[in-house]
């Protein structure tokens, strides 16, 4: 494979504009650039999670990391070619294969239980900010709006809420239950 990066240093964003793939400049401020921003923050909460969670689940984490570089490089083009759907299906199937596992929920779950089950609800709520923002900048990225992008980051953050109960259990923690007032 050859490479691709041979420079790290650019010093072209010095002046507050970065370049995309889409062979754009952008002030770092855009819309799009905090979406990038925000996979990556929840890119980098999935790879300490993974570390985390155990072998059961860090091959599909790791899989899972992959799909929201590619949602990155998506963004960063304006254009994809991946089955969005198809990919979120997969996610959908794997989120149902782990709920069957666990009880039915009575209460509304809170961050918490141990430190690996805190980590899965941070990239969980990474994942729907990255969904927010996704939708918030939807109207100048509609192929990927149409590819179902967003479908992905939803059920994304679906797969690490029954994540996080899951873990709870294999960790034999009790789950933080919500407490009405």
């Amino acid at each position: 494979m050859a490479d691709r990066i041979s420079r790290v240093v650019t010093r072209t964003g010095d002046g507050g504009e970065t370049s995309l793939a889409d062979g754009k400049r952008y002030p770092k401020h855009h819309p799009r650039l905090a979406l990038i921003g925000t996979l990556d923050e929840a890119n980098s909460f999935l790879g300490l999670l993974a570390a985390k969670a155990g072998a059961r689940h860090r091959d599909t984490l790791a899989t899972v990391q992959s799909r929201l570089f590619d949602v990155g490089g998506a963004v960063a083009t304006g254009g994809t070619s991946a089955p969005w759907t198809d990919l979120a299906g997969t996610v959908a199937e794997e989120t149902e294969r782990l709920n069957a596992e666990l009880p039915p929920l009575r209460e509304f779950v809170l961050p918490g239980g141990d430190e690996t089950v805190a980590l899965a609800h941070v990239a969980r709520s990474l994942a729907r900010r990255a969904e927010r923002a996704f939708w918030e900048e939807a109207p100048s990225l509609p192929l990927l709006a149409e590819a179902g992008v967003g479908v992905y980051l939803n059920r994304l953050s679906d797969y690490l809420f029954v994540l996080a109960r899951t873990i709870a259990r294999e960790h034999g923690v009790a789950e933080v239950l919500w407490e009405p007032l």
